[in-house]
């Protein structure tokens, strides 16, 4: 049985158990799945009402991309656990020889680099949650208001989550280079979505304010 198809409570045991997965990276994209549901529950809801007919065509496109997005994200929670399992095993190769220094040393860099890429992929589908949910929070039905800026809050998290997953993995690579493409590409998307993601939460808990 695949991680995703696990109840909520084995998860979180799995979670909190000795072993190597699931962990933080699928820990966040579980997360981002979670915050892009509640968007697109935000979106289901305004579909069923009449008031909100003439952003209907609006709202149904971006609930169709959060579909999506949700989907992407439950898959990522899976491909973190694959990329992880090799990357685990290869920290325990032998070393003793120049061979198995050579050999340890490929093996190591082809894992950390599919352990960024992983969490570069979370990252990059939060942000595209962001999006989505500041849309919603500009369209979508005022009764559901407040699971926008839950929806936002839980993708800022698995942001930031896998962003951590990123830097762990990049200041384990020899390849400065490589390490510090990766490094960039993490933080643009941080310093691009981390406020936008604070604002759509701020305008949301703004409309709770009593005059």
């Amino acid at each position: 049985m695949s991680i995703t198809q696990n109840s909520c409570e084995s998860f979180v045991e799995a979670l909190a158990s000795g072993a190597p997965t699931p962990g933080g990276g699928g820990a966040s994209a579980l997360v981002g799945a979670v915050g892009m549901a509640l968007g697109s529950m935000v979106g289901n809801l305004t579909l069923g009402n009449k008031r909100y007919a003439d952003v209907h065509e609006d709202i149904r496109e971006l609930t169709d991309k959060a579909a999506a997005l949700q989907t992407r994200l439950m898959e990522l929670v899976e491909k973190d656990a694959q990329v992880f399992a090799p990357l685990s095993k290869a920290y325990g190769l032998p070393a003793n020889t120049e061979e198995e220094k050579a050999h340890k040393a490929a093996v190591m860099a082809e894992c950390l680099d599919a352990c960024c890429q992983v969490p570069m992929d979370i990252m990059s589908a939060c942000c595209e949650a962001i999006e989505l949910h500041k849309a919603y929070g500009e369209k979508g039905t005022a009764i559901a208001i407040s699971d926008v800026g839950v929806g936002v809050a839980c993708c800022r998290a698995a942001l930031t989550g896998a962003s951590l997953n990123v830097f762990i993995n990049t200041k384990a690579m020899k390849d400065g280079a490589k390490a510090e493409a990766y490094n960039a590409q993490a933080e643009a998307m941080l310093e691009k979505y981390l406020p936008m993601a604070d604002g759509i939460y701020y305008q949301v808990k703004d409309r709770f304010k009593r005059n």
